[in-house]
């Protein structure tokens, strides 16, 4: 069974930040992962959007979004 609790570590333990769901004098293990101080890593949809880039083989796409999203003229002419 595994179980994922937020904690803060004090210096010397563990101090949970909500109710715990265990058996008080039974021996756990414990695997720690530091979170980015001030966020959730685990719900923040910001850490996955990575996952959601599509190439569009479009070079200048991030220079001309306002030519190909509502045809305005391209503001730089590229020459080749």
């Amino acid at each position: 069974m595994t179980k994922i609790l937020e904690v803060l570590f004090d210096g010397s333990v563990f101090r949970p930040s909500g109710p715990v769901d265990l058996e008080a004098g039974k021996k756990y293990t414990i695997t720690v992962q530091l979170s980015p101080e001030g966020s959730d890593a685990d719900k923040d949809p910001a850490f996955e959007i990575a996952s959601l880039a599509v190439d569009t083989h479009i070079p200048d796409l991030a220079e001309e979004h306002d030519h190909y999203l509502y045809g305005s003229p391209k503001r730089v002419v590229y020459e080749q």
